[in-house]
């Protein structure tokens, strides 16, 4: 069974009946990496862990891997082998597999905050695409009608400037 309580994943196996010592081991992945492992006799418990995150508790019943503190590189296949030794046979190994799959937070508000400023960006162009829009069409209305009130034909023409004829001295 997975349970995840308080930011802690946590497969619990039942305990073999019957047997007087057996292993427990969790394998992540494909290639069956060991990251932890438990072996019970009648007279000790031996717990051994490859990694930080994993941890294991053991009670009469049943056995558990305690995931913490886990990040997205740790998403994969975990697999729980039991080998039971004692009584005879030895039975090599009974797999159970989950696939775990973990969402970081950061992934969340790095998202919400890429999106913003994507948003951001577009609005920006959008209203400097219509400021250059509005400022071009200002440009072209004051060139009409600069150009209409200088057409030649027009009776309001400039007239050429005309030099003042000089008074002659007596």
């Amino acid at each position: 069974m997975v349970e995840f309580a308080n930011g802690n994943f946590k497969f619990t196996f039942p305990n073999p009946k019957n047997v007087s010592e057996f292993s427990m081991t969790l394998f992540k992945g494909h290639e069956k990496k060991e990251i932890c492992a438990i072996h019970l006799s009648k007279e000790k418990v031996i717990p051994k862990s490859n990694v930080t995150y994993c941890q294991t508790e053991h009670s009469n019943s049943s056995t558990t891997f305690i995931l913490k503190n886990l990040e997205r590189k740790h998403i994969d296949i975990y697999t729980c082998c039991l080998e039971m030794f004692l009584p005879p046979p030895y039975i090599d190994c009974r797999l159970k597999e989950t696939y775990l799959y973990i969402q970081d937070k950061e992934d969340c508000i790095s998202l919400g905050l890429t999106s913003w400023i994507i948003i951001g960006l577009i609005m920006f162009a959008m209203i400097f695409c219509v400021f250059c829009v509005v400022a071009c069409c200002l440009r072209n209305k004051n060139q009409q009608c600069e150009s209409n009130s200088h057409e030649y034909n027009s009776e309001y023409m400039p007239m050429a400037a005309v030099n003042v004829a000089k008074k002659t001295r007596i």
